[in-house]
């Protein structure tokens, strides 16, 4: 398959990296699932939705989690997340040359509510220590279900993320949105309003995300490569936090939040006004286009 989309977690893990390179740690075959769904009846899976292991990339040695979005949305459970914690903390000891996580989840289990905020804290200062002795860690979202809810905040975490143009990240997912504020104020089922406002075209214009490509396994590979050998960012500092909030207010007075209602196209307003050229036209766009639309001046 050439899709990324389309691809379950483990052909994208074949794909992905070097031929037959791919060792995966707590295979199905050892039956690793939650103890939590059988208790309320709910079908679980002998690898809990997620293929951790070591693999190469282009010769290199990586760390690598991929989620299966076919398991329950890719969501996050207490297994689920020890595995993606545990895998990070091997890191911390072993020190590939990076850790490669394949994103895809709608964000914590709701039948494991409270254990999986839990794991999805663990991973994040697990990642953050992970960064912070100078393993990059790379991740990718081009998934159908998107990144959401604490795995969305995870990616924004790492050191380098990589989205193809019909990839979507997002704290909270649309339905979300719909069920807690009403279909009036978001449309789930708008797929134009959902992609100008979570999708990776969105995110790369305003610079959420480090790279964009088409949805191709090897646009994902060839990124992932110069992401590993560059990554956007390093260990966490209170620099780049300042930065950070710095960029953030630069961008809240662009749009203030008096004028939302007033604006048909809130998406395309903003790109507006980050100086960005043919924003009403980045809907029709591919990857290749959309990049070449971004100025670093105008988001830095």
């Amino acid at each position: 398959m050439s899709s990324y989309l389309e691809c379950s977690a483990r052909q994208r893990v074949q794909a992905l990296f070097d031929a037959n390179s791919f060792h995966e740690w707590l295979p199905p075959a050892q039956r690793l699932s939650s103890p939590h769904l059988a208790q309320l009846g709910v079908p679980s899976s002998f690898d809990d939705g997620v293929a951790i292991g070591h693999a190469l990339l282009e010769g290199q040695a990586v760390y690598v989690a991929a989620q299966e979005g076919e398991f329950m949305g890719g969501g996050v459970g207490e297994v689920h997340g020890a595995k993606l914690v545990g895998l990070l903390r091997r890191a911390l000891i072993d020190r590939p040359a990076g850790v490669v996580l394949l994103l895809e989840s709608g964000g914590v289990r709701l039948h494991e509510a409270n254990a999986g905020l839990i794991a999805v804290s663990e991973v994040m200062r697990a990642l953050l220590d992970t960064r912070n002795v100078g393993v990059p860690v790379i991740a990718l979202v081009g998934g159908q279900n998107g990144c959401f809810g604490g795995m969305g905040i995870v990616a924004r975490c790492t050191n380098h993320l990589i989205m193809s143009d019909v990839g979507r990240l997002a704290m909270s997912g649309p339905e979300v949105i719909e069920a807690s504020h009403g279909v009036e104020e978001y449309d789930s089922k708008d797929r134009a309003l959902v992609w100008q406002t979570s999708g990776g075209k969105h995110r790369w214009l305003t610079a959420d995300c480090d790279d964009l490509v088409s949805d191709t396994v090897a646009a994902f590979r060839a990124a992932a490569i110069q992401g590993l050998k560059n990554p956007a960012r390093g260990p966490v500092t209170l620099e780049e936090l300042e930065q950070e909030h710095q960029l953030l207010t630069q961008r809240a007075a662009l749009l203030p939040v008096e004028q939302w209602d007033h604006t048909d196209n809130q998406a395309q307003t903003l790109w507006q006004a980050l100086g960005l050229e043919q924003s009403d036209h980045v809907g029709q766009m591919d990857a290749a286009a959309v990049k070449a639309l971004r100025r670093q001046e105008a988001l830095s």
